[in-house]
């Protein structure tokens, strides 16, 4: 008999938080994490100049969610960040989402408020419109404003990003990019928008530094765990686990690829040190056409640290990919790309998981759907608490 009642594949934010609540709850957990470091795509570290740079692109916490704040709080203390953004648009920087302060750097002045109290009288102030929603009102110069938004901020950024036309990607993928009738122009508006105060990685350390979890870095889980959907078994290390199996990982590299391979966007990041400071904000987007600019976001880490005054910089220019997992560039899934077809054949893997007792899929690649960090933590919480009650 195993020595472990849970053995979790993963130490990112899905993993590290249901390993922490069933440790604390007397389960003994072990934690299998490929990667030479904990945390997941959250992961960072101090650079060679001086920057808190994040391995796999920027990483910001902000959230209104009650729960996932207590839980993560008891692991750091926090400093006030709050994000804004800057799109590339017409050779000037405007902010993102586009908003009414855009509309006045962008438009001429009487042409700008116009258009603006014409969405104010229909929206209401503080209102984020879907763009593809303000493409459908009948009046003309909304109509015309929704167009040039929709050019020059929404249409070839999207599609550079998922390699599918706008019309081809899920709605609750393009419904996370709003216009926002307001002069706010901070990227979140949640209530909570703060950083961790020494960073991510040491509060996984904290999170997952207790005497029921063993953390084992550098090891592939599916090389001692085996799945097996036709004798509806878990084994691990040769022999049958009769205990809790927790998997975060892509589903169908579980399966061992059975049913095909579902499809993931990847990224992959130029990262480059330069003098001073690179940009006015800590991202900015650059949404043209590709080939005026085939990345599409330049991120400045600097920006999101608690001090700045460092002489150098450190700035990762953004190329999305295809994702292979042979790949040179675009060999890490970060997004499940969502159409109808992907969804069917994640679904069928779905089917071989639940002909497996004690076997649980849990985040956003294992579960194929969106998690921003502070959904993930409430998500992972509340799993490991049903599951205490099993």
């Amino acid at each position: 008999m195993s020595r472990y009642d849970v053995i979790i594949a993963g130490a990112g934010y899905a993993g590290s938080t249901a390993a922490r609540v069933l440790a604390e709850n007397g389960k003994k957990v072990l934690i299998l994490e490929k990667r030479d470091h904990i945390g997941g795509n959250a992961y960072d570290y101090i650079d060679q100049n001086q920057v808190r740079r994040h391995e796999y692109g920027p990483h910001l916490f902000h959230t209104s969610s009650k729960k996932a704040v207590e839980f993560l709080s008891r692991f750091t203390d926090w400093y006030p960040y709050e994000h804004r953004v800057l799109g590339y648009i017409e050779g000037k920087l405007v902010p993102i989402p586009f908003n009414l302060t855009s509309i006045e750097e962008i438009f001429e002045p009487e042409k700008a408020e116009h258009l603006k109290q014409v969405l104010i009288d229909t929206y209401g102030m503080e209102t984020k419109v879907p763009i593809l929603k303000l493409r459908e009102n009948d009046d003309p110069d909304i109509r015309e404003l929704a167009e040039f938004i929709y050019e020059h901020v929404f249409k070839y950024y999207t599609m550079k990003q998922w390699g599918y036309t706008v019309e081809e990607i899920d709605p609750a993928v393009t419904g996370r990019v709003p216009v926002h009738v307001s002069f706010d122009d901070r990227y979140f508006q949640d209530s909570f928008q703060q950083m961790p105060e020494e960073g991510f990685t040491p509060m996984f350390e904290k999170m997952l530094d207790h005497e029921n979890i063993e953390v084992r870095l550098g090891v592939n889980a599916l090389d001692h765990v085996h799945v097996s959907a036709e004798k509806g078994e878990i084994t691990f290390e040769g022999e049958v686990f009769d205990g809790i199996f927790i998997y975060t990982g892509i589903v169908d590299e579980l399966f061992g690829y059975c049913l095909g391979e579902l499809p993931y966007r990847s990224l992959w990041f130029d990262v480059q040190t330069q003098e001073g400071t690179f940009q006015p904000v800590g991202t900015v987007n650059y949404p043209t056409p590709e080939k005026v600019h085939p990345y599409t976001r330049i991120t400045e880490y600097k920006h999101m640290m608690a001090s700045e005054g460092m002489p150098k910089t450190t700035i990762a220019v953004e190329y999305p990919f295809v994702y292979g997992k042979d790949s040179e560039k675009g060999n890490i899934p970060y997004y499940p790309v969502f159409t109808d077809e992907s969804r069917k054949a994640y679904e069928a893997y779905v089917e071989l998981a639940d002909k497996v007792p004690g076997l649980y899929l849990l985040g956003r690649l294992a579960e194929y759907r969106y998690y921003n960090m502070d959904a993930i933590t409430e998500r992972a919480v509340s799993f490991a608490e049903e599951l205490l009650k099993k």
